[in-house]
């Protein structure tokens, strides 16, 4: 009986453990994403395109990012299926799969969302801070 005491006991510790580095990483990753911006920020203003610091690469980098607009997540689909990219649709259109596609289309229409996505995604560009061993 002291075993499964021990146990539930090691358990709960466990699981409080990983709430408390959860909620760690939580807080861990805003500050990632704030200090990036901010990095970013000064080396954009600098007329930095990449440095070494420590043995480390830091350069930036611009990614596309593109989601369904929610209110027409419905005709997205049917239009993807009709301009025969139906083999993007899934339950849900993967966001990853989905930005490099409308990435696709853009370089392949001027820069431009093409007039049958307009108003059917949302498109924004994302400058981060990239991490290599120098």
């Amino acid at each position: 009986m002291n075993d499964m005491f021990e146990l539930a006991d090691k358990l709960k510790e466990l699981r409080d453990k990983k709430q408390h580095l959860a909620e760690d990483t939580k807080k861990n990753n805003a500050e990632i994403e704030d200090t990036e911006y901010k990095l970013s920020l000064e080396m954009a203003s600098s007329e930095t395109q990449s440095f070494n610091r420590s043995g480390t690469l830091f350069y930036l980098c611009t990614k596309l990012y593109a989601s369904a607009v929610k209110e027409n997540k419905a005709e997205l689909y049917e239009a993807l299926k009709n301009e025969g990219y139906g083999s993007l649709i899934t339950e849900t259109v993967n966001a990853n799969s989905l930005s490099a596609f409308v990435k696709e289309q853009m370089a392949d229409n001027d820069d431009q969302i093409p007039d049958w996505l307009e108003g059917k995604v949302n498109v924004f560009d994302k400058v981060t801070v990239n991490l290599r061993k120098a």
